[in-house]
């Protein structure tokens, strides 16, 4: 069973008339975030382009928690159309306008409409680490290998 955090959603403006961010099942871990684009101005993608794409959404999160904006996979798998700084994490303490970096790694230009889902927000506990100054580290059975070294 999962459990609800409160978390206080500010419509801006240009949002409205778009629904509210929501979980499109009941298991769903990430709300759908529409693009807040004007009806007459889509913004298009071009192939290799990235964009800043706004969602008219700004959020107040409770301390010691984050929002991961993540990628849809639909809008990856059909268009190559994927979050950049994938995921990109929204501090507790931010308090301006939720916008998602958008890149088309796509063949085609992507259009960009009005409401159009564009990404996920997945809300999460954020632990911070206390940083303790060590002259060497305690020794596992992996030791420094990495970048494959435990497979392909």
């Amino acid at each position: 069973m999962s459990t609800k955090v409160t978390v206080e959603l500010q419509r801006l403006a240009h949002a409205e008339g778009l629904p509210l961010p929501a979980y499109q099942t009941a298991e769903a871990a990430g709300l759908d975030l529409m693009a807040a684009v004007p009806e007459d101005e889509p913004l298009t993608l071009a192939p290799g382009q990235y964009m800043l794409v706004p969602t008219g959404l700004a959020i107040a999160l409770p301390p010691g928690h984050e929002a991961q904006v993540r990628p849809r996979s639909g809008l990856a798998a059909k268009h190559g159309v994927t979050v950049l700084n994938s995921p990109g994490t929204i501090d507790a303490d931010y308090r301006g306008e939720i916008k998602v970096i958008l890149i088309n790694h796509g063949q085609a230009a992507f259009v960009i409409k009005r409401g159009e889902r564009i990404a996920q927000m997945v809300i999460a506990p954020v632990e911070q680490a206390a940083l303790v100054p060590v002259v060497t580290l305690s020794a596992t059975d992996r030791g420094a290998g990495g970048f494959g070294s435990t497979g392909r």
